[in-house]
């Protein structure tokens, strides 16, 4: 009985193979951490707006190219999420934060280190609240009750990254449709 391999074998095999794919994820996984927030300095300057970010009240956002060891600042957390989607921007994101007010103590002076994930991030969009620029601002929290409680206060949405409307970040003023 030559022809065909015992049933330890095939175990054997399938739990190689098993363990291989394991470790290719574990490897995948650790490539793949996102690097660490940068602070906003005085010589942060908006990617948009190009003025210096200290100088703009409500959330700040960050996007950090594999391409460049600075990151791209943006005086508005709404602006963070348009350079994620339009077309003509870089795609070799390795990180996206923004300023989780949940955090902040001070609308017009965000706190260093109160950053959040954006793709992990609530928004509230239609709030009262103005952004960096004076337009309307997608206000980021790293809790969702945070931001309902924010929306009870000062009006608006709560939505995850991937729901905030394309119209609210690239521009529009109707958003009674989402």
């Amino acid at each position: 009985m030559m022809g065909h391999p015992g049933p330890t074998i095939l175990v054997s095999a399938i739990l190689g193979a098993v363990l291989l794919l394991l470790a290719a994820c574990g490897e995948e996984q650790q490539a793949s951490v996102p690097p660490a927030p940068h602070e906003v300095t005085d010589e942060a300057i908006g990617h948009y707006c190009g003025m210096a970010l200290v100088e703009h009240p409500g959330p700040k956002g960050q996007v950090i190219l594999q391409s460049r060891d600075e990151a791209v600042w943006f005086s508005s957390a709404r602006d963070a999420i348009a350079f994620t989607r339009l077309p003509e921007e870089s795609k070799d994101i390795a990180a996206i934060y923004v300023t989780d007010m949940a955090k902040v103590k001070n609308w017009d002076h965000p706190e260093r280190g109160a950053w959040v994930d954006a793709r992990r991030a609530w928004y509230v969009i239609g709030s009262t609240r103005k952004g960096g620029m004076g337009g309307d601002e997608a206000v980021p929290f790293g809790e969702e009750q945070a931001a309902r409680q924010f929306a009870e206060a000062h009006g608006g949405e709560v939505v995850a990254f991937d729901a905030v409307p394309e119209s609210y970040v690239l521009g529009g003023s109707d958003h009674s449709s989402h």
